[in-house]
């Protein structure tokens, strides 16, 4: 974390999403902490938030800062639509996100937003600094090295067909229960999103292993 005030609540975190198919996946811990992941602070945030019919962001960071930036996207892509007609590509609202993060004084933001339009599934890193990079999959957070050790596996094996919905659930739920495994600022459950042109759907489960076993 950029943010050195160990008075500030921090959600510590591992936070995942990968594209499946016509969705994205995106599952977090429910951990907040302070002191540098010494002291839990709460063990029931959700750290994932919708901020578009069909898009989602994952919040890892300064807790203060990122319940902020997800007020601001929120209210932007709902003005962009209501301007245009329509919500805003998932293109046009990460470049948004992008813009407002570089201006904003989001200290210690590492979010992904994840969503689906007529395009199809995308999964964007976003930085504090304004970065926005697409890729298949990202993790985030103090968690986010166990994660990817998991994610690069299970997506690497099943490149040539793809993930389906369900493999990708299971390999959201895999990579952040392996990180709770050793990070301590990660932990308390598990947060899973799925994303389809149909909406957000979210889920909670207080042990990931309950979606691990079933979907592996």
């Amino acid at each position: 974390m950029h943010d050195t005030d160990d008075s500030v609540t921090k959600t510590g975190t591992t936070t995942v999403a990968l594209a499946a198919g016509d969705a994205v996946v995106a599952a977090a811990d429910q951990r907040a902490s302070v002191g540098s992941g010494r002291f839990v602070s709460n063990k029931d945030v959700k750290k994932i938030a919708q901020v578009h019919p069909t898009a989602a962001l994952t919040i890892a960071g300064s807790v203060g800062d990122l319940q902020a930036f997800v007020r601001t996207l929120r209210s932007e892509a709902s003005l962009y639509g209501s301007r245009r007609g329509d919500p805003p590509t998932m293109d046009a609202l990460a470049t948004l996100a992008g813009n407002r993060l570089r201006e904003g004084p989001y200290r210690a933001a590492q979010p992904i937003l994840a969503g689906v339009d007529a395009a199809g599934p995308h999964v964007y890193d976003l930085d504090a600094g304004g970065g926005v990079l697409e890729a298949d999959y990202v993790a985030r957070g103090s968690g986010m090295q166990l994660a990817y050790g998991v994610l690069e596996r299970e997506c690497e094996t099943q490149a040539e067909t793809g993930l389906s919905r369900e493999a990708a659930r299971g390999a959201a739920a895999r990579a952040v229960d392996a990180a709770t495994e050793r990070d301590t600022a990660s932990g308390n459950g598990l947060t899973l999103a799925e994303i389809t042109e149909d909406g957000v759907e979210m889920e909670v489960y207080d042990d990931p292993a309950e979606l691990t076993e079933v979907a592996a």
